[in-house]
Parts: C-alpha cells; sequence; structure tokens
C-alpha cells in the first residue's frame, strides 16, 4: 500500500475542486452528456454521501466517494487519482478503504457505474481486480451501452477488509 492517509475531507476545498474538476471533464470527454454519471461537487455534500481522500505528506493525490443508497448498497463515486500519482496503489487503497467502510456500516453490497469505452478500461481492471464482477444497472440507472456496472458482495468471506483509518506504509 502507498504511502499516505485516506480520511474524510471537505470536497469544497480548493485542491480537491481542482481533482474534482478534472475528474468531471474527463467524464464529459469521453462519455456523451446524457451518460455522464460523475457528481458535480455540491451532489457530494448530500448527507448521503461520504468523501474521502488520499493524501500524502499534505498533497492530495485521489478522491472517491462512499453514497448510501439503501440499507444494505453503497455506491463508489467520484474516483480519482491525480495524473503524476497514478499506477502509484492510491486508487485501490480507497477502494479498499471505502469497501471496509461500506462493511462496517452494515451494507451487504458495493456497486459502481463507469464508462464502458476504452478510456476507462483501467478503471474497470481496477474494479476486477478488487473482485468486482459485472452486473446490470442499478439505482436509478439505465441500461446503456456507454456504462459498465460492476458489484461486490460483502458477504464474500474474500472480501474482509476493515477500512484503512491510518497511515499507510
Amino acid at each position: 500500500m502507498p504511502d499516505g492517509v485516506i480520511s474524510t475531507d471537505d470536497p469544497l476545498a480548493g485542491d480537491v475542486r481542482e481533482l474534482l474538476e478534472r475528474h468531471l471533464a474527463y467524464a464529459r470527454a469521453n462519455t456523451p452528456p446524457e451518460d455522464v454519471h460523475a457528481l458535480e461537487v455540491e451532489a457530494l455534500l448530500d448527507p448521503a454521501v461520504t468523501f474521502f481522500s488520499f493524501r500524502a505528506d499534505g498533497e492530495l493525490l485521489g478522491v472517491g466517494a462512499l453514497k448510501r443508497l439503501d440499507d444494505e448498497h453503497a455506491e463508489i463515486k467520484s474516483m480519482h487519482t491525480a495524473d503524476a500519482a497514478r499506477g502509484r496503489g492510491i486508487a485501490r487503497a480507497l477502494v479498499d478503504h471505502m469497501v471496509g467502510v461500506a462493511r462496517e456500516r452494515g451494507h451487504r453490497r458495493v456497486s459502481i457505474e463507469t464508462g464502458a469505452g476504452p478510456a476507462f478500461s483501467a478503471a474497470r481492471g481496477l474494479y476486477a481486480s478488487a473482485r468486482f464482477t459485472p452486473c446490470g444497472p442499478f439505482g436509478d440507472y439505465s441500461p446503456s451501452p456507454n456504462s459498465a456496472y460492476m458489484t461486490l458482495n460483502l458477504d464474500d468471506p474474500a472480501r474482509s477488509t476493515g477500512p484503512s483509518t491510518k497511515r499507510t506504509r
């Protein structure tokens, strides 16, 4: 696991907003407008959303959010790693942390919607490596050739990871 700290953060903080704007720009550049499901910064303030950041020595390297869909189901949203920090395991650390938080909250399933095109192949690979499997649309999503839906059953004993609340090494 890379050196850094994962903690709840403020999506309105200046450096966070900048990274989220890059996330939204990437989604808009690679997805038709009707299928961009990335949350605007203000939507991350919803009480159903817990927003996390990964920082090393105070520098923001990645973000992600966990949205409660219902008592048993949560969704990962707004995953993005700073360009300079890609390939260092930061996104995986955030995914594992959010899965652990979801488990602690009693959720039985965590899902994700990401792009189906080539620009999102790394994201799909990340989730597959974390044992997410393809599924149909969930929540308010509709079938779309531009979206890939994946889910992780938290009742699977092989996924007993808890949240990472301390400094990682």
